[in-house]
């Protein structure tokens, strides 16, 4: 049986889970005042406080314990060895490879995946010192001023976050967008304002026909060779793929392709070359030491004991809310204005992992699986959607992630912002009772609507500064963290194909919608309808 559900360990912290439910972290804190400095760990640059959760040792222990009743550790060993963990498509799961050091070696189905990913790395390194130095010119001569990202998923989420992450660390005469949506407005506003004589487009699509990536590097092409004219394309656009006969088809020198493989998943693909336009924006030496960071975390989830594991505490932590608490959503709150994409980021990683409703063998999974992940910057989401976490009848667990030294010292702004971080977790847990409402001399009619129950768990993350050490960091965290859940819950977290379906009805209506005349339509009536009131409204026949 895979996972650890049904096993006695899970029948344990269900048992475990009746003698917690009712208890408050007030109490908690009251019977146990040390809890703070020791229900904490540490992993390289981050420093993990767990102690406002619902926990006691013993229930921590019993959490560590669906671990081993999952078989993390020998799950842990086949990824990081290239076992083809992804068994729905026979594949390894090595995106661990993707920032192992060049001294290393990892041989995988015959090959050595470590020299393969250096060499990527290598002519990556060579191309963004080009394009940044200026000797990569346009068709006109004139140097690349622009940088434009085309992809969808993990060839947009990933290096679009990263940048905006790391926009300090950047070069700030390079303009760098990124375009994902097949609405058109997404490729009108990156390019209203450009000139295409100084814009580049790196098309990211590991298949090169992923139809909304396509669809965008053809819009881009026809923006490009209108003022241009065909010769400039292959000034102007390089590719992020494993099709070469695609990309050259497109019009690309394949000699300007830079390769990823099958063993990376988009959604963990960011560190490879997807993170190109990344690594032209902060430079080589920038992007180097976010795979150092990256690395640094794989080896302290390979090699710390679970209990002081920091993946592995999250992810238990994970699991004991969602399933044993019924918690839906968890909530990821970066106090950095340049973590604003951050949440989105987690999104696809843990819900298109963990988004899952069978096990490995095929049969039901047997309790909930991922949960809903949202979240904006602090101190902004303060001032819309705290007060349903503080008062509201949901629980949501959340991650408070902190700095302690900002990019830009502006007066008083940083410790007005990290204040704020401490409070929100100390309100969120202790609240506010009636007794203390009433003594500071409230009208009674308010005081229901001004006492807070508390109890609410919460996560602080403290990191030195956002650097980008400390983002492949974090990044590597929450990969590990969902792969602890998975691991628990016995699930593939490294297929997708919950995604497909509607992509294959889309091929199928996207004619239906466009043609001169009128389709013979069999969806069910509500489609059906849709599309002729659709028809109608552009001018087609219906």
């Amino acid at each position: 049986m895979a996972g650890a559900i049904g096993t006695p360990a899970w029948d344990a912290v269900a048992q475990h889970h009746h003698t917690m439910a009712g208890q408050h972290l007030r109490d908690l804190f009251a019977g146990d005042p040390r809890r703070g400095e020791y229900m904490v760990a540490e992993a390289v640059d981050l420093y993990l406080d767990y102690s406002k959760h619902r926990v006691t040792d013993e229930t921590m222990r019993l959490l560590v314990n669906l671990t081993e009743a999952a078989g993390l550790r020998a799950r842990i060993d086949a990824m990081f060895t290239g076992a083809h963990i992804n068994v729905t498509e026979d594949r390894a799961v090595l995106h661990v490879a993707l920032r192992m050091p060049r001294s290393a070696r990892l041989v995988v189905d015959g090959q050595d995946v470590i020299a393969d990913v250096h060499a990527v790395l290598d002519k990556m390194a060579a191309f963004a010192d080009r394009l940044r130095s200026g000797s990569w010119t346009g068709a006109t001569g004139r140097r690349i001023a622009n940088v434009i990202n085309i992809g969808i998923g993990g060839s947009d989420l990933g290096p679009a976050m990263s940048y905006e992450a790391l926009r300090d660390f950047s070069d700030r005469a390079l303009t760098v967008r990124f375009v994902s949506n097949v609405d058109g407005n997404d490729f009108w506003e990156a390019t209203a304002d450009l000139d295409p004589a100084e814009t580049l487009f790196i098309v990211s699509s590991k298949t090169f026909t992923t139809v909304e990536t396509i669809t965008n590097a053809t819009s881009a092409r026809n923006w490009l060779t209108a003022a241009l004219g065909e010769d400039a394309v292959p000034h102007h656009f390089v590719a992020v793929s494993t099709n070469a006969e695609k990309v050259a088809e497109f019009g690309i020198d394949t000699a300007n392709m830079f390769e990823f493989w099958d063993w990376v998943g988009g959604r963990y693909s960011y560190d490879s070359a997807i993170g190109l336009s990344l690594m032209i924006a902060v430079g080589p030496a920038a992007f180097r030491e976010m795979l150092e960071g990256f690395h640094a975390m794989d080896e302290h989830f390979r090699t710390t004991p679970f209990e002081r594991n920091l993946p592995v505490l999250m992810g238990v932590l994970g699991v004991w809310y969602r399933d044993f608490f019924g918690a839906q959503t968890h909530a990821v709150l970066p106090y950095n204005h340049y973590l604003s994409r951050f949440p989105s980021y987690l999104q696809q990683l843990d819900m298109e992992s963990n988004g899952k409703s069978v096990t490995l063998d095929g049969s039901p999974v047997g309790a909930d699986t991922g949960p809903i992940v949202w979240g904006t910057p602090g101190t902004n989401g303060q001032h819309a959607y705290y007060q349903l976490i503080h008062q509201g009848t949901t629980l949501i667990p959340a991650d408070f992630i902190a700095f302690v030294t900002p990019a830009h010292e502006v007066e008083g702004h940083h410790d007005l912002l990290t204040a704020n971080v401490f409070a929100q977790t100390e309100a969120l847990a202790f609240g506010k009772t009636r007794e203390q409402v009433e003594a500071e001399g409230v009208a009674a009619f308010q005081v229901p609507h001004r006492t807070f129950a508390g109890n609410h768990p919460t996560s602080t993350i403290l990191a030195p500064a956002l650097t980008p050490r400390v983002l492949g960091e974090l990044v590597a965290l929450y990969e590990h963290k969902v792969f602890v859940q998975g691991t628990i819950w016995g699930i593939n977290s490294f297929d997708q194909w919950g995604v497909e379906l509607g992509k294959q009805l889309a091929n199928r209506i996207t004619p239906e919608l466009t043609s001169a005349a009128a389709p013979p339509l069999d969806h069910d009536s509500s489609t059906d309808a849709l599309i002729r009131r659709y028809r109608k409204a552009r001018g087609r026949v219906v």
